[in-house]
């Protein structure tokens, strides 16, 4: 007998996704260009920097033939203003930090005052579509350094978990700190998987017609792990309010009969 497949994606599957992931590479040797099906990769000359997927940076980092720029994000500085953010600031006490902005989407600072508004790409056929992670640059290395006061507060992409870990079990010589990187990975998973948690107290006002649990600025793999918890959970909440609902309706209807006497039978008749 066949087992039946688990609700959702699974983790391995999300990390397969995951490897579409755009990163920043500089070549050590001189490649020719490649046509993959995610686009063609144009051809490496060292030093020059060149974003390419994480599943081709992972195969030349183990052949010694680049080396990986990490994202802004998984800096030690980044990571702990993230964590701060998380576990200090007051408006995020329940929440998560914010998402990095879409293409065309105002950024942090602007959106009290912008309307968030996507900006549609177009295939060769001239076909209209909306890019989303994987296909997003929100890994890919960048010139400045990060400042507090100057530029935007780092933000952890849809799948941070997924690129960090990758990216510290094959390319730990890359990063800065890597302990520490980990050590600070480690502690957001936890801070934000309690939150998660907590959040089952809504799910009791969610289970009802309309309801629903706030989810932004979870990861994929997030997601993916407390999808059947959560689901389990609601589907246990609804089977619950139905019994009850039942049940009121059964105490509704023996209230109603009991009200109902022989002298009603009788009236009818005479009626009759």
């Amino acid at each position: 007998m066949a087992f039946p497949f688990p609700r959702g994606i699974t983790p391995p599957e999300i990390s397969f996704l995951a490897e579409m992931e755009l990163v920043t590479i500089v070549p050590r040797q001189r490649l020719e260009g490649l046509e993959l099906l995610g686009g063609p990769v144009a051809p490496l000359i060292p030093p020059r920097r060149t974003n390419v997927p994480l599943w081709l940076a992972l195969l030349l980092k183990r052949q010694r033939r680049a080396n990986i720029l990490p994202p802004p994000w998984l800096h030690p500085e980044s990571l702990s203003l993230i964590l701060d953010i998380e576990t200090r600031d007051q408006a995020y006490q329940h929440a998560f930090s914010p998402p990095p902005p879409l293409p065309g989407q105002p950024s942090l600072r602007e959106r009290s005052y912008k309307k968030p508004t996507a900006r549609p790409r177009f295939t060769p056929e001239g076909s209209k579509y909306y890019a989303t992670p994987p296909f997003l640059p929100q890994n890919v290395a960048q010139d400045q350094a990060f400042d507090a006061l100057e530029s935007e507060p780092p933000t952890l992409p849809f799948h941070w978990l997924e690129v960090g870990a990758m990216l510290l079990d094959a390319a730990a010589d890359d990063l800065v700190d890597p302990d520490q990187t980990r050590r600070l990975l480690k502690e957001l998973r936890e801070v934000r998987s309690a939150k998660i948690r907590s959040g089952v107290e809504v799910l009791d006002d969610a289970a009802g017609p309309g309801g629903g649990v706030a989810l932004t600025g979870v990861g994929a793999m997030e997601i993916g792990e407390g999808r059947g918890f959560i689901s389990g959970v609601v589907d246990g909440l609804r089977r619950i309010g139905a019994s009850k609902e039942q049940a009121r309706r059964e105490q509704l209807a023996d209230a109603t009969n009991r009200g109902y006497d022989d002298t009603q039978d009788y009236n009818d008749e005479m009626e009759f």
